[in-house]
């Protein structure tokens, strides 16, 4: 897994290519951490749009970000390719709790027209 950040105000940008599995999911989580630490505001872009396969500990990752980004009154934004990771947030009933775009520009929109 390969994952580069970025900030880009008025967020902060993850990109992640690679399976978000038991390998994977330790390296997610460790960016995360230290993307969720610098940012100010905490503002995340999470695109996922080259992950074809998530197991349950990167979905873990994924709901431990999101509970935590709400706890601090951030925002968090996964962007979505159709597939394996939108189908299983659908599944799970996560897609309720999520928000998603799909593309990296509308989630960008997305904090620009929030501000």
């Amino acid at each position: 897994m390969v994952v580069r950040s970025w900030r880009e105000d008025p967020c902060t940008v993850l990109h992640v290519v690679g399976d978000l599995d038991v390998a994977g999911a330790p390296r997610l989580r460790d960016e995360l951490e230290q993307a969720i630490a610098a940012a100010d505001p905490l503002n995340l872009v999470v695109d996922l749009t080259e992950v074809p396969f998530c197991d349950s500990m990167g979905l873990g990752v994924l709901v431990a970000t999101l509970n935590h980004v709400r706890r601090v009154k951030g925002r968090l934004i996964l962007v979505l390719a159709p597939g394996m990771i939108r189908h299983l947030l659908t599944i799970t009933n996560l897609d309720r709790h999520f928000e998603t775009r799909e593309s990296l520009g509308e989630a960008r929109s997305a904090f620009g027209s929030a501000a």
